[in-house]
């Protein structure tokens, strides 16, 4: 189990990089696939903006080929290392793998980004909401 407080803890459960405390989409599920990629402005929380500036999450396109490519390295040998399948079915295998975890992928992206500029703060987690 991750801990709170940790840069692994916010991107793979989708916290809110400051104080951890709730989740920066609207929809929990990433295969609502029309609201996969919908956040909150802000953290009710800590009122932490989500949105630093405009187009902020554009930047997370570099980081979703490198998690992409994570993805189908593992699909590929899983398929064709472990399982001994042709090169043919390992491919077959990476595009299903893509496409099936698409969501996850796109979301773990912006996750990893948002955490690269933002960091986790301890005093805000320990503060009662104002709302």
């Amino acid at each position: 189990m991750i801990k709170k407080g940790t840069k692994l803890y916010s991107i793979f459960t989708g916290a809110c990089p400051k104080c951890h405390q709730e989740s920066m989409y609207e929809h929990k599920n990433p295969y609502v696939l029309s609201e996969v990629l919908k956040i909150h402005e802000s953290c009710s929380h800590c009122h932490t903006k989500y949105r630093i500036e405009p187009s902020f999450f554009y930047g997370s396109m570099y980081v979703s080929y490198a998690v992409g490519i994570a993805f189908a390295v593992a699909a590929f040998v899983i398929s064709y290392l472990f399982l001994g399948t042709s090169l043919v079915t390992s491919f077959i295998a990476i595009i299903i793998t893509l496409v099936v975890f698409g969501p996850i992928i796109m979301r773990l992206s912006r996750n990893i980004w948002i955490n690269m500029f933002l960091h986790y703060d301890k005093s805000l987690a320990n503060k009662k909401s104002i709302n």
